[in-house]
Order: C-alpha cells, then structure tokens, then sequence
C-alpha cells in the first residue's frame, strides 16, 4: 500500500515545528506521510520545554508572535506512530488549529489541521545539540528563517 492507496477520510493534516521538519526522519517515522506545503500558527511562540534530562520544541500561546510549520498530509498509521514518538498524551496533547496552506506550488489554501503541544506545566531548558541538527535540517528543508528557532533557545535557556 502507499499513500494514494487510502480514502480521503483516512488523511488528515498534520503541523509540524520541531524535529519532524526533517523529512529524512519525518519519512523514517511516517512511511507514508506526504509534505505538501507551510503554513503559520499566528499567536503563539516556539520554546524549548520538558524535564532536567531533556528539552524539546513547543508552542505556547503569544500575543504578536508566530511559528512556522510544516504541513504533512498523514494516515492513520502515520498519526499512530506519531502518538508514539510525542510521548502522546503524557508529554503532549494534540490542538487542532485552522491555518492557510501554503502548497508546494504556492498556491494558498485554508485547512483544518493538528499540531502536538507539550503540557504548559513543564519547564524551560536548554535543547541538545543533536536535537538542534535535527530541527536545524528540518528548518533548511522546508526553507524556513532559523532566526525563530535562535531565539527560542535564548528565550528557553533563561
């Protein structure tokens, strides 16, 4: 099977912000995901939050402020694995949001989409190096400014 194998009600549209930008490890993780475009999360601002051990990127609603996603159309199986690899509904939950796509094309679409966001009441820390290559590539792939994601580590490592 692939993805042109399923029904449109098996999709759905999936934001994504940190390490899953990467598209070598978004396909490793998600076989079946597909990239088809960008959008914008208006009002919230990208951090580093989770424990002593281990920080990781969310969002958090921020009046002025905006997060750069990638957009993934993913099936079931995708979304499963997801839960997984987020720590789903312990270390995130996930929040629906309604952004405008931006295709491949650049043509300019409005949708429904999710993104996983981690509990508010973890705390501020500073990211490993790794995790920062991992993001930083995903930030090259989808050719977006890595200016957001220097200052959430300055923000995050208060």
């Amino acid at each position: 099977m692939n993805f042109n194998d399923f029904s449109h009600k098996d999709l759905r549209y999936y934001l994504a912000y940190g390490s899953n930008l990467n598209l070598a490890q978004m396909q490793e993780r998600c076989g079946t995901s597909k990239k088809v475009g960008k959008a914008i999360i208006k009002d919230y601002r990208l951090m580093f939050k989770g424990s002593e051990n281990s920080n990781y990127l969310t969002i958090e609603k921020a009046k002025g402020y905006q997060v750069p996603v990638g957009v993934f159309i993913i099936q079931e199986g995708d979304e499963v694995a997801l839960d997984r690899y987020e720590g789903f509904p312990t270390l995130y939950y996930k929040k629906d949001f309604v952004v405008e796509l931006i295709s491949e094309n650049g043509k300019k679409t409005t949708i429904n989409a999710f993104a996983y966001i981690m509990h508010e009441d973890r705390i501020l820390g500073a990211p490993s190096e790794e995790y920062i290559r991992r993001v930083r590539e995903g930030y090259k792939n989808f050719n977006f400014d890595e200016k957001i994601l220097d200052e959430a580590i300055v923000f995050s490592a208060k």
